[in-house]
């Protein structure tokens, strides 16, 4: 066998920065199973086998490796989903981000949107019913979360925080805190989210100023709309804990291929994705849009950095003719 563990090195590019990322998931991974029982875990399998299969498809003819910055896409997009959701959809999703979303533009480091955002949005607009309207509330301990395989389908809802605010209902800050609520797999726990997000900014897989902003932008638009009593926005730290903002502005704002480059860039760009995320939750018919924001700033990103650095030249042209 080739040296380089259990998979040749010419099959498997293994990228440390993208494997931190794989390490702060894990904690959602964890919670996951939980809340939801061991189902999730199946889902994430299918996911990473499937998005896998499809990169491997692309670059081994080339006669180049897979990147294991797939096993990000494929974690990042499966925790984003509800537990009950077929495991026909977790394939048919994770493929068409991969083969779309990245290996269209040209593989790893040439993609325009983020691959995760991608797939997601193509199984959200196609198959509505398994993406928004079969939630199950999580098991009622932890202990029951570690010995089941899924909540009772009897209990399936369509209620998820962010609907509740949108109807005008209350929200308990420590469901949402500590993740035992209904939502998608791996976004209900802020704690976790917060765990794994902290840890990849701390070895530097991940570029805070992108998390940062999107944060700040989120608070402060949630803030102004709250400020004004606009009917169906709840306070600012609820709309900060609820729903995927949290999960999106750690492992999905901060990818770094789709985002921008440059320092002052990346402030607008994250502003710009938790602004718009809380004007959707509340304008449009989307109670999330966390995936839509993304997917819409990455469209601006050449601009961005080419402003920023049309910019740096003009002043620095500036200040040697002066």
């Amino acid at each position: 066998m080739p040296s380089g563990g259990l998979v040749p090195k010419k099959y498997l590019l293994v990228q440390p920065v993208m494997m931190r990322v794989v390490v702060g998931l894990l904690p959602c991974l964890a919670g996951s199973v939980l809340f939801f029982g061991w189902r999730p875990i199946l889902v994430t399998l299918v996911a990473l086998t499937a998005g896998t299969l499809a990169e491997a498809a692309f670059t081994l003819r080339q006669g180049k490796p897979v990147t294991s910055a797939v096993f990000v896409t494929s974690l990042i997009y499966s925790l984003s989903l509800p537990p009950t959701v077929p495991l026909w959809i977790v394939a048919v999703g994770i493929v068409f981000g991969v083969v779309f979303g990245k290996m269209a533009f040209g593989g790893f480091g040439y993609n325009v949107y983020n691959p995760a955002m991608v797939g997601r949005c193509f199984v959200y607009i196609s198959f509505p019913i398994f993406l928004t309207a079969r939630w199950v509330p999580p098991f009622g301990s932890l202990a029951e979360g570690v010995r089941g395989w899924l909540p009772p389908l009897d209990a399936v809802t369509s209620a998820t925080p962010l609907r509740l605010v949108q109807a005008g209902q209350d929200v308990p800050l420590g469901p949402l805190f500590f993740g035992n609520i209904s939502g998608s797999m791996g976004e209900t726990s802020a704690l976790l989210v917060l765990l794994g997000g902290v840890y990849i900014i701390y070895k530097k897989a991940a570029q805070w100023r992108l998390a940062v902003s999107c944060l700040f932008g989120a608070a402060a638009t949630a803030s102004i709309l709250y400020i004004l009593r606009v009917p169906g926005v709840p306070d600012p730290l609820t709309n900060l804990l609820a729903g995927s903002l949290l999960f999106g502005a750690f492992f999905v704002v901060t990818e770094p291929i789709s985002g921008p480059k440059t320092k002052p860039a990346q402030w607008v760009y994250g502003v710009g994705i938790g602004s718009l995320t809380i004007l959707l939750r509340r304008y449009s018919n989307f109670p999330e849009g966390v995936m839509f924001s993304v997917l819409f700033m990455n469209t601006f990103v050449p601009l961005l950095d080419r402003a920023v650095k049309f910019f740096q030249e003009k002043k620095k042209a500036q200040a040697t003719a002066s």
